[in-house]
């Protein structure tokens, strides 16, 4: 067991299942206009990125030994788009059989029309935890869905319910002129516990580790939250960048509270164990509680409804 004796949330958690029947792959295929994602990580399982090419499917039966061994209590079950676009029944169904170890973040269109009502149906039918929305992207970088008035019922219902809204836009590029209304649907709906994925994938360019103006509004946020993943750690080791150093960065800017580790077990590369030693070996250079909090106690407090923490 890589995590012997230490408490262990992950915060994200790509489950596929293996039984195609009940659950039908319907993959997306990628952009030719997408920037290219690094060696290590891949959209689909089956890839070859990356100096270990491991791409084992999480089924639900595969992950819950998988955490068991590492010593991993829970993990936020995210929907994967790439295989099975809005069709979250795998996510809700494994949420429902298994809800003291799974808490669901489903994916859904930010522009269809029966989105909110289907976000408060998922809350009170299933115990929802969070809502990931996505959209088209404006030639600017902006993503203007984001608070679109479609989207913005979408997180009116997010605050009543004090769910989670869990975004993946990038810092460069992509999601960065779209900071400032993150900031300003953070501010409009206090209820809702925002969750950027992949610490919006800075890049390690400068001796802050990437976490530079851009990022220091955000650090002034108190619901806005951020996801350290394998993802951060495959940049890094692409860019030959200390993972422990810009963890230890980033932990400066934001403050532990406001960090989690989440594996990205089918997205990126890596079996579950190399995944957790990898996050482990990252949090060296934090303190005893820095780490209790950024490896366990942030991610639950954050998608745990009711959950208590230790």
């Amino acid at each position: 067991m890589a995590s012997a004796k230490l408490k262990l949330f992950d915060s994200h958690a790509h489950l596929v299942a293996d039984d195609q029947s009940r659950y039908p792959r319907n993959p997306m295929k990628r952009s030719p206009n997408a920037p290219p994602r690094l060696p290590g990580v891949i959209g689909l399982p089956g890839g070859a990125h990356g100096p270990n090419p491991i791409n084992e499917v999480p089924d639900v039966a595969r992950m819950l030994p998988w955490m068991k061994e590492e010593g991993v209590e829970g993990a936020v079950a995210v929907q994967k788009r790439m295989i099975y676009r809005y069709d979250n029944s795998y996510i809700l169904d494994s949420s429902d059989a298994y809800p003291e170890i799974f808490s669901a973040v489903v994916i859904l269109d930010a522009e269809d029309a029966a989105t909110p009502e289907l976000v408060r149906s998922y809350i009170e039918k299933h115990g929802l935890t969070g809502v990931r929305l996505f959209g088209g992207r404006d030639t600017d970088g902006a993503m203007p869905w984001l608070n679109s008035p479609r989207a913005l019922q979408t997180w009116a219902i997010a605050n009543e319910y004090g769910i989670c809204m869990d975004l993946e836009v990038l810092a460069v590029g992509g999601g960065g002129p779209s900071v400032p209304a993150i900031i300003e649907l953070a501010r409009q709906h206090p209820n809702v516990r925002v969750v950027l994925d992949h610490m919006l994938e800075p890049e390690a360019e400068d001796e802050n580790y990437g976490f530079d103006a851009r990022f220091v509004p955000l650090a002034a946020e108190p619901n806005i939250f951020f996801k350290f993943t394998s993802i951060n750690l495959d940049i890094y080791r692409e860019t030959h960048t200390p993972a422990d150093k810009a963890l230890r960065a980033a932990v400066d800017m934001f403050g532990a509270d406001r960090i989690m580790w989440g594996s990205d077990i089918g997205t990126s590369s890596g079996t579950y164990r190399d995944m957790v030693q990898r996050m482990l070996d990252a949090a060296a250079l934090l303190t005893p509680e820095e780490r209790h909090a950024v490896l366990y106690e942030t991610g639950k407090r954050v998608f745990v409804k009711g959950g208590t923490v230790g």
